[in-house]
């Protein structure tokens, strides 16, 4: 019996045409009978009070429907707890509209609700409002003095703090052959996608509501509203089925959410809210972070002792952290360790998970030190790495589920000819352009959280497959497609993946790479389930050539049920469900890591990333030329949305090296290029040939279906290669990202 299985094959995104054609809807394009239209008022200050907000004279303008403000608010939750969601940090979550203090430059203050965007954007512009400010910090390197280590809370369990120190790191730092001692930084970044922050809000009637909302968890938003604004959850549906674009800030609901609900529920309309463009600058970002690294090696490149530290910013009023320093020891095996993190807080909004929070930041530093002891010792970088490597994780002392990093280095190496590479700084020209090829190595976190699945079948043997997890342009829709078509047996034109609402079984917001190996695994299992239902069937039937078999014995192919040892003893599905009366067959199931085994192993994503660049010698404009980019990320589901998730990583990680940072004037506390044209980010003419290489690597343990996540991973190692890049053309070591061109001259 032929059997072609999905799993594996570069199926184009099922969704594709949707959304190249413009049928996709978002978050602001569903249409409402007598919708109205909201507009957020920001302040303009960075700290103080708000003395009077004079709302008369733009009640009176035509089409205005209502101002609201901390004065008028409806009654919302008053404990901290209720506003808090799956990503939020220890601390006070922001209300807004709460009272009159201003907390930072941009705060929501105000919603002004209109017939039309265009009316309450200028009715906005119009508000009479008078602050009484006060002094403010908003830089981090200037105030590092206040810093200190972040609290604890339920946000520990997903970022854990740094691990103890280990042996004697000042000893061994000090009786090292080779010792450095390099400060790193990094600007502020914004998470920029496509499409801009909206919700619609449909009233239902008293107390019920649909939601169509940006965001990267519908459950995380539906519960959000239901506690916030006292409402019963099942009267709360959040739908979310394109998102154009995340990168971590939508995994928090924002204040557009609150704000249309809030209008919504006051004064029983259709309301919608959308952030304009500048808006989008106020809702969380990338924390500029300092770091330091001390390593120390011996003269036969073996690394002995490390020192990291970081201190990032957060605001006032939460402690957001990020994995910044752990990453060096899992890496490679140092006996003496000193690991340390801290935060300032400022005057600033609570940043945000942004694209390999952590990760890309502390790699970023961890990956140009060793570039610099490699250059010292004279020992290539790859050469390097691998006298360091390691098949366990040395800061936890747990074998890796699996790590196939040895073969990312030399394949990665191959197919970008790394041997081409003269090691001498500034030795390989062409014409007026300086080449330097760089190395680095990157990691990430293989997670998994609890997930919940729906399988079911129609009379006419198709079948649906739901879950609430949101599709923010990864191609999960397209991969559990493929996963049920092959647990079932069926081609994937007879699979339906629905998703992204929050009346379907749960699933945890969608971001930390760990969708797939968190909702693969419920669907596997609930196609699963409904596979038994059928065998039941099928052996209870008048004459059934299964009716002595047992389920392990059976397989499930091509829309038949037959014996694994005999394909021809078999049965149609469709005639087994002719047999239930037309009813469909149901199943709901979860799928969970084992609380009692899975932390027994260390579970990560490695990638071996290698770069070549040019520097015009004479004005110091760097071109990335060309990128390789080697990982190991478990089974590929599917290699074609696989393979876009790490080129878009890899694409960030150009733009965080070379061109993204938000420029905030600390005079007044506020972003000063909150716009496209002034921060800066790739355009195509700044991309050239990027190749991504999947090394095979078989994994049992992180879950059934052997997979680990790669949205993150293509990001990681870009920056730090990048750097190294530069030094081998340039012979400068440059330790400040992003990295301009007047550093270079």
């Amino acid at each position: 019996m032929e059997n072609t299985p999905s799993v594996g094959k570069p199926i184009s995104r099922l969704e594709g045409h949707l959304k190249v054609t413009g049928s996709a809807k978002y978050a602001g394009e569903y249409q409402a009978d007598d919708l109205l239209y909201g507009y957020v008022v920001n302040s303009t200050v960075t700290k103080g009070k708000i003395k009077s907000i004079d709302t008369s004279e733009v009640k009176k303008i035509a089409g205005v429907i209502e101002v609201f403000t901390h004065e008028n608010k409806p009654s919302t939750a008053w404990f901290d707890f209720q506003y808090a969601d799956m990503d939020a940090p220890p601390g006070t979550v922001f209300k807004p509209l709460k009272d009159n203090d201003i907390r930072y430059n941009g705060q929501p203050i105000a919603l002004v609700v209109a017939d039309t965007f265009e009316l309450a954007r200028y009715a906005a512009t119009k508000l009479d409002i008078v602050y009484e400010q006060e002094d403010f910090e908003t830089d981090l390197k200037t105030n590092l003095e206040k810093s200190r280590d972040p609290k604890k809370g339920l946000a520990s369990m997903l970022k854990p703090p740094p691990p103890k120190p280990t042996g004697d790191f000042d000893k061994e730092y000090e009786n090292s052959f080779i010792r450095t001692d390099s400060h790193f930084s990094h600007g502020t970044e914004h998470h920029n996608p496509m499409e801009m922050y909206a919700s619609t809000v449909i009233y239902e009637g008293k107390d019920k509501l649909k939601i169509y909302d940006k965001t990267q968890g519908t459950i995380n938003s539906q519960m959000y509203v239901a506690n916030v604004f006292g409402l019963k959850m099942k009267n709360v549906q959040v739908i979310a089925p394109f998102v154009g674009g995340g990168f971590g800030s939508g995994l928090r609901p924002q204040h557009q959410l609150f704000m249309a609900v809030m209008a919504s529920l006051a004064l029983k309309r259709n309301v919608r809210v959308t952030l304009d463009r500048a808006q989008m600058y106020m809702i969380g970002h990338r924390p500029p972070t300092l770091q330091q690294t001390k390593f120390g090696a011996d003269k036969d490149g073996k690394v002995n002792a490390i020192y990291h530290k970081a201190t990032g910013e957060t605001s006032r009023f939460e402690d957001y952290v990020e994995i910044v320093v752990n990453w060096a020891n899992m890496l490679y095996p140092a006996d003496n360790t000193l690991l340390e993190h801290e935060i300032v807080p400022l005057d600033v909004y609570s940043p945000l998970d942004m694209r390999a929070p952590g990760g890309s930041t502390g790699m970023h530093a961890i990956e140009v030190t060793m570039d610099e002891i490699a250059y010292q010792l004279n020992i290539d970088p790859v050469e390097f790495r691998l006298i360091n490597y390691s098949e366990t994780d040395k800061s936890s002392d747990k074998e890796f589920s699996s790590k196939e990093l040895r073969n990312c280095y030399l394949q990665g190496a191959e197919k970008f000819g790394w041997n081409q590479r003269n090691p001498e700084p500034r030795s390989m020209k062409r014409g007026n352009k300086l080449v330097g090829y760089g190395m680095a190595t990157g990691m990430w976190d293989a997670n998994r959280l609890l997930g919940r699945a729906e399988a079911i079948m129609t009379p006419d043997g198709k079948v649906e497959i739901k879950s609430a997890v949101t599709d923010i342009g990864t191609g999960t829709l397209t991969i559990m497609t493929q996963i049920a078509a092959d647990e079932l047996g069926l081609p994937i034109e007879d699979i339906t993946f629905s998703h992204a609402d929050s009346k379907m079984p749960f699933a945890p917001i969608q971001g930390g790479s760990f969708t797939t190996a968190t909702v693969g695994p419920a669907v596997q299992n609930a196609c699963q389930a409904l596979n038994e239902k059928l065998f039941k069937l099928a052996r209870k039937l008048k004459d059934s050539v299964l009716s002595d078999a047992k389920f392990k014995e059976v397989q499930f192919r091509n829309g038949w049920i037959s014996l694994k040892n005999n394909a021809e003893i078999k049965m149609s599905i469709k005639d087994v469900l002719a047999s239930n009366e037309g009813k469909p067959i149901k199943t709901t199931n979860s799928a969970m890591p084992n609380p009692l085994t899975y932390g027994k192993k260390a579970r990560a994503v490695h990638s071996a990333v290698f770069v070549e660049v040019e520097v015009d010698e004479e004005l110091g404009i760097i071109e990335v030329k060309r990128a390789v980019t080697a990982v190991a990320a478990g089974k590929i589901i599917n290699p074609k949305t696989a393979e876009s998730q790490v080129l878009g990583g890899m694409i960030w990680g150009i733009s965080k090296a070379l061109h993204e940072e938000t420029i905030l004037d600390h005079q007044f506390g506020k972003y000063m290029n909150a716009n496209l044209g002034e921060y800066h980010i790739p355009v195509h003419a700044d991309i050239h040939d990027l190749e991504v290489l999947f090394v095979e690597e078989n994994d049992q343990f992180v879950n059934d279906l052997g997979v680990k996540g790669v949205g993150e991973i293509g990001g990681v190692g870009m920056p730090p290669a990048i750097t190294n890049a530069i030094f081998h053309a340039t012979g400068k070591r440059i330790y400040d990202l992003p990295i301009h061109f007047d550093r270079l001259l």
